[in-house]
């Protein structure tokens, strides 16, 4: 099993829906909770069977589609993907199975299936056209979820999102191709394998370019400023499953194909555009938090606050050291647990009053105190409060930025602050007071259905929180290889990094006779 587990994990959910099509709306529910719990067990064995202490790829599978282009079906994990895979299990299954009355179903579960096999596709390929295929393919169940089930500007929403990401996917092809170019004239064979492009050793304008080719496509996945406006649209009109699944897993292709691609493969490009990177991820986390607080709409509200808290996973990964990157891939699996669980809340008072508006809510913590008690729990974890989830990822991406500069972390840690307002402040309007608006005095608190997915991501939220070590130990040896790799490409023939995280350890580790 644990030869094709990545396999099974990739296309049992797409032959599943397949499967789905027959299966009687009435049971489609039954069935979609059925596959996406045994997708979800697999996954968990696929953690238990990982092994710990190997920094390198797992369970790997090579099978030769076009050998003639050097295409092939290459897939394998790592401490970095591990746990994204995870998380894309976890959130299918909860979601699906937090389903309640929705039209035509069946078609929604389907869809969530078919969705599920792209992600897990995306971040267990390494042949760059395998990725590429995963990622253009998980556009087209978000645009169906987005576009059928979502508000009055669905279809709006659903082909902005769908143009932007589109379009810089294909941008992101044109670098993929001309880097199996620039393989094939070092080498003599194509190949598209993402462990062999590791080797190659770029001047820095072809680094620069390449860089900027596939940063293009990654930034609008992000999204990064100015390519967010797509994704307070898709998340306004989304319906409360995609909204979930977006912000959770869909966001973080982004920010791990960084991390896949461009830090290990133009490693002095990285380093060239760390700090303007930077500013833009402070940007990302000052401005996006300012529009948060003058949200009047609650959705809006965690819509902006997650490109907030992306921009500091950004500014993690372009430390460009083992703290900053391990921070900002704790932060991706913290901030899918926190802005899924947020999303899901904002549900379960729309789905009561069908209204998103804070200011025709006031005094549910009297009338909702499971609910109450629940949200307050996410919004603290969202602020980043110690012995919450989001603290650590936070904590480390700033400490790995802090070696670069120390006016870059200060900003971005006052943007922390700003996003404390803001969420205290929306928290106080919906949830404090005195209740003013009769239709909110006799609303249901969350019942068992919501509860089923509201409980596990609570009790995760503050277990990664107290102990984060059983994620973070995995995922900083897989980092430090890749850190390793960067230094090793970087170097210069006077033994100095190019990139300035590095370059005191490399002069530590080289001897004396060697640095003259």
């Amino acid at each position: 099993m644990l030869d094709h587990i990545l396999s099974l994990l990739i296309f049992f959910p797409a032959i599943a829906a397949i499967m789905g099509f027959v299966v009687h709306k009435d049971s489609a529910k039954a069935f979609g909770v059925a596959v996406s719990v045994i997708e979800f067990v697999i996954s968990l064995y696929l953690w238990f069977a990982f092994d710990t202490n190997v920094s390198g790829m797992q369970f790997m599978e090579n099978i030769s589609v076009v050998p003639a282009f050097g295409i092939n079906y290459l897939v394998g994990i790592d401490g970095i993907s591990l746990f994204i895979v995870i998380m894309a299990s976890f959130f299918t299954m909860i979601g699906i199975a937090s389903l309640g009355d929705m039209k035509k179903i069946k078609n929604l579960v389907i869809t969530l299936l078919f969705l599920q096999m792209t992600m897990v596709g995306v971040f267990a390929a390494l042949d760059a056209i395998l990725f590429y295929v995963f990622w253009e393919l998980s556009l087209v169940p978000m645009l169906y979820i987005i576009g059928a089930w979502g508000g009055p500007l669905r279809i709006y929403a659903s082909v902005k999102f769908f143009l932007y990401t589109f379009t810089g996917s294909l941008v992101m092809l044109v670098g993929m191709l001309f880097m199996a170019f620039l393989y094939n004239q070092a080498t003599g064979v194509w190949s598209f394998s993402i462990l062999e492009w590791y080797r190659l050793i770029l001047p820095l304008n072809y680094q620069l370019w390449l860089f900027a080719a596939f940063f293009i496509g990654f930034a609008i996945k992000v999204p990064m400023f100015p390519f967010h406006t797509w994704l307070p649209y898709a998340h306004g009109q989304a319906p409360t499953i995609g909204s979930v699944i977006l912000a959770a897993v869909l966001l973080k292709m982004g920010t791990y194909a960084f991390i896949r691609f461009s830090l290990p493969m133009f490693p002095d490009a990285a380093a060239f555009f760390m700090f303007p990177i930077a500013a833009i991820a402070i940007i990302m986390i000052i401005y996006t938090a300012m529009v948060a607080y003058a949200q009047e709409d609650i959705k809006q509200v965690v819509a902006y606050s997650s490109i907030s808290h992306m921009g500091v996973i950004i500014l993690g990964t372009f430390a460009l050291n083992v703290e900053g990157i391990t921070g900002s891939v704790f932060l991706m699996i913290g901030h899918g647990i926190v802005s899924g669980a947020l999303f899901f809340l904002v549900g379960v008072i729309y789905d009561r009053r069908h209204t998103k508006m804070m200011s025709e809510f006031g005094g549910l913590a009297s009338v909702m105190p499971r609910y109450a008690t629940i949200f307050g729990i996410m919004m603290m974890a969202s602020v980043g409060l110690p012995l919450l989830v989001n603290f650590v990822g936070e904590f480390l991406s700033l400490l790995g930025f802090y070696n670069q500069s120390h006016i870059a972390t200060l900003l971005a840690g006052t943007a922390i602050i700003v996003g404390a307002i803001y969420m205290l402040s929306s928290y106080k309007r919906a949830f404090f007071g005195e209740v003013t608006n009769e239709a909110n005095r006799k609303l249901p608190d969350v019942n068992s259905r919501e509860l089923l997915a509201l409980i596990p991501l609570t009790i995760i939220a503050v277990w990664l929180g107290v102990y984060p070590k059983p994620l973070l130990e995995p995922i900083n040896n897989s980092v430090k290889s890749v850190v390793m790799l960067m230094h090793e490409k970087a170097i210069t023939p006077e033994g100095k990094s190019r990139i300035p995280s590095l370059e005191n350890k490399v002069a530590m580790q080289t001897p004396e006779a060697e640095v003259k």
